[in-house]
């Protein structure tokens, strides 16, 4: 390979550090807000973590269930709570799909969007799915926000 095939560099969208824990800190107020104890964690393209906040009391599986939820959106782009949906009446899918290291189907992992390209996920474990969504949205929409 020539010096000129790599030479170029390449910038890639990502969410910085100051950002993601902006979005952990706005997850965790949420979940203060409904009266649970989560983990919550964001993580880049390619699963690293970028930011995790642990509430005192959230459940032991919580902290890897949230970054698993993170990785899993992230990977595929879509939420979590959708993979329901994606494997459909395909039993096959269920069963190979669902026993992938990692791979978590509950609710509680959004995929994080700069234009059209999937740049991060957030996920959120501790409470009901539906608590887990929402404090993964109140992480997402800090994301979103000008920085104070």
């Amino acid at each position: 390979m020539s010096a000129h095939a790599v030479s170029g560099r390449i910038d890639l969208p990502s969410v910085g550090w100051r950002a993601a824990q902006r979005a952990v800190a706005a997850a965790v107020e949420k979940a203060e807000s409904l009266g649970i104890r989560v983990d919550a964690a964001v993580v880049d393209r390619c699963g690293n973590t970028l930011a995790f906040l642990h509430m005192p009391g959230a459940f032991l599986h919580s902290a890897d269930l949230a970054v698993d939820k993170a990785y899993t959106a992230a990977g595929f782009g879509f939420p979590t709570a959708h993979w329901m949906q994606v494997f459909g009446d395909a039993e096959h899918l269920k069963v190979g799909l669902s026993a992938r290291p990692r791979l978590v189907v509950l609710g509680g992992g959004l995929p994080v969007f700069d234009g059209d390209e999937c740049i991060a996920g957030i996920g959120v474990s501790g409470g009901s799915e539906a608590q887990d969504d929402a404090c993964a949205r109140a992480a997402l929409d800090a994301l979103y926000a000008p920085a104070a």
